[in-house]
């Protein structure tokens, strides 16, 4: 078995090598930068993870995995366009730095390309993979409608930010599990118990990057601390605040939300005083902990030894107590 640094730097080197460095340079410069950030590497190199686990060829996944990670960088392209993000992974966001014309081109080619990736496999994977690849892509965009909706409305609820999240981030880290065992020729109840863990600990890093936007480090975030609050994004801590909050606070942070006049600023500063004032950080960390614990409900049914799967283990630990 790789380790995970290994798994990562596999990534990073094939990364640097892929042959995008082309004509138009305005469409594909764009492309070669966004991929040369410092991302986590989080779903591909839980592909080849699990590929490993159940004993699959990780020769065999490589391709498929840089295919999801290209995915996953294209709808940070056009997300930071709708979120008007000036700032992705401590640089300037591709939007920022060009013009939002020269992300949604970008992005659009980087879909293709992600496309032609994850189909570079064995012809035998390939219906499963794709079956599984292209519904998680219509998912993906259902998850970024419903966010756009939820920045509109004053009624959404916490079950249907759970929803969107659940379309939008975790069910793309389940995705990327299923298809490292799909390529491993896991049996199907295998599969499903592992996409049942990858969507369980999608929602956790999901409300764990919530809670970062808001309370994390600028610095090692790599994003603007309140970018959810000046976006008004009805996020789990924003519902939950209003959920437990007094009729005064509840009155001032929904004035907060639909002000256009604030400075952002000062927005950010009194947003968070209510949030630390009813204790939003523990609360939420309560919820990031029990979908971690269905995480780890799921990883005893998973059937490799302990030796081989403790790797995930690991990594899933790793992401719960990240800081950026």
């Amino acid at each position: 078995m790789h380790t995970i640094q290994e798994l990562a730097t596999i990534v990073n080197n094939r990364i640097k090598n892929l042959d995008i460095y082309r004509e138009p340079h305005e469409l594909y410069t764009p492309i070669s930068y966004t991929l040369e950030g410092s991302g986590k590497r989080l779903r591909p190199v839980l592909t080849m993870m699990v590929c490993e686990m159940y004993d699959g060829e990780i020769n065999d996944a490589i391709n498929p995995a840089l295919g999801i990670e290209i995915f996953h960088n294209f709808t940070l392209l056009h997300d930071d366009i709708m979120d008007e993000a000036p700032i992705r992974r401590g640089r300037d966001t591709v939007y920022k730095k060009w013009s939002p014309n020269v992300a949604i081109l970008s992005g659009d080619t980087m879909f293709a390309i992600a496309y032609d990736f994850v189909c570079k496999t064995k012809d035998k994977f390939v219906p499963a993979i794709m079956k599984s690849f292209c519904r998680t892509s219509i998912e993906v965009c259902e998850g970024q409608q419903y966010d756009m909706n939820f920045e509109e409305e004053e009624d959404t609820t916490i079950p249907e930010y759970l929803n969107m999240i659940r379309l939008k981030t975790a069910v793309a880290v389940a995705t990327s599990m299923e298809i490292g065992a799909i390529i491993a020729e896991a049996p199907q109840t295998q599969i499903t118990k592992i996409y049942q863990f990858g969507e369980h600990l999608g929602m956790a890093f999901q409300l764990q990057d919530d809670l970062l936007d808001s309370f994390g480090d600028q610095e090692k975030f790599g994003k603007r601390i309140g970018g959810d609050i000046l976006a008004n994004k009805k996020t789990y801590i924003y519902l939950k605040a209003l959920e437990i909050a007094s009729e005064e606070q509840r009155k001032t942070l929904k004035e907060l939300y639909m002000s256009k006049d604030h400075d952002p600023d000062e927005k950010i500063k009194k947003v968070k005083a209510i949030f630390s004032a009813l204790d939003i950080p523990s609360v939420t960390n309560k919820l990031i902990n029990d979908y971690f614990d269905k995480a780890m409900a799921c990883y005893e049914e998973l059937s490799p030894k302990e030796e081989k799967k403790q790797i995930l283990k690991e990594f899933a630990y790793m992401i719960l107590r990240r800081d950026k």
